[in-house]
């Protein structure tokens, strides 16, 4: 499973959802949409033209999690 997540600095919600993911070793690239060229015009056309983050694509697969909502996290990426 490859795991990109779009984020920025500032984002409350990306801090809670790294912490997630580090919380059990589940590795992904980090992507600053406000220094990534072309990030976050990604991220508005998964998004339905908001530019939510995180936003993450997993294989292929785009979701947010915005507000950050762990059932979410679990569900979409099988994990408990």
């Amino acid at each position: 499973m490859t795991i990109k997540m779009y984020t920025t600095t500032w984002c409350p919600d990306c801090r809670r959802a790294k912490a997630f993911l580090n919380e059990r070793n589940i590795p992904f690239e980090e992507i600053n949409v406000e220094e990534v060229e072309g990030a976050a015009e990604l991220v508005i056309a998964k998004n339905n033209g908001k530019r939510k983050v995180p936003t993450f694509d997993v294989d292929g697969h785009f979701f947010h999690c915005s507000p950050f909502d762990p059932n979410i996290m679990k569900r979409e990426l099988k994990v408990s």
